[in-house]
């Protein structure tokens, strides 16, 4: 029991201390799981995330479902993803209650601007760490760059369908099993 209560604890601080979601979980991930608990690696975080991100709902509750799973089984995953939800739940419930009173506060939408400012600089830390994990030969350089150059190309030139997160996901996915089968084949 007493693991379970740990368990939903750590979400529970994850949840509660992440803002912005996506991408801004990932420091709060490694400070709460990987330092503190020693639960998951980063390797092993990004798996998840990058799971996570094809899968459907948000990527913090579905990466809290597979660190929970893998830690207590189904329950624990359960237990993962309510730690998780139940902080952001409860704001949202109380910012609800309250911003018809409070928005016009010019103090409370300077406090947003600082908290987009502070997202996006967690955004940003946790891409450079992503890159540092990705790039480990020149084939992932390759689809990266080929995957970002047709996402910033202008509307247009390519059918939309081809443009689609879906597709590049689905291609970029095919792509890396394609070339690295081939690879350990060499091997």
């Amino acid at each position: 029991m007493k693991s379970y209560l740990e368990l939903l604890y750590a979400f529970v601080r994850v949840g509660l201390f992440t803002f912005g979601g996506g991408y801004a979980i990932v420091p709060v991930v490694e400070r709460e799981l990987i330092k503190r608990k020693s639960w998951v690696t980063m390797e092993e975080v990004m798996e998840y995330y990058t799971i996570s991100q094809i899968t459907p709902g948000l990527i913090g509750v579905n990466l809290s479902t597979f660190i929970g799973n893998r830690q207590k089984g189904i329950l624990g995953g359960i237990i993962a993803t309510l730690g998780f939800v139940l902080p952001g739940t409860t704001i949202v419930i109380l910012v609800a209650m309250l911003i018809g009173n409070i928005a016009d506060i010019p103090a409370v939408g300077h406090a947003f601007v600082g908290i987009r400012i502070a997202v996006a600089a967690l955004i940003l830390d946790t891409v450079i760490k992503m890159v540092k994990g990705v790039f480990k030969d020149i084939a992932a350089l390759v689809i990266y760059i080929t995957v970002f150059g047709i996402s910033i190309l202008p509307l247009g030139i390519l059918p939309s369908q081809i443009r689609s997160p879906v597709t590049l996901v689905l291609l970029s996915g095919l792509a890396g099993f394609i070339i690295y089968s081939m690879k350990r084949k060499k091997a």
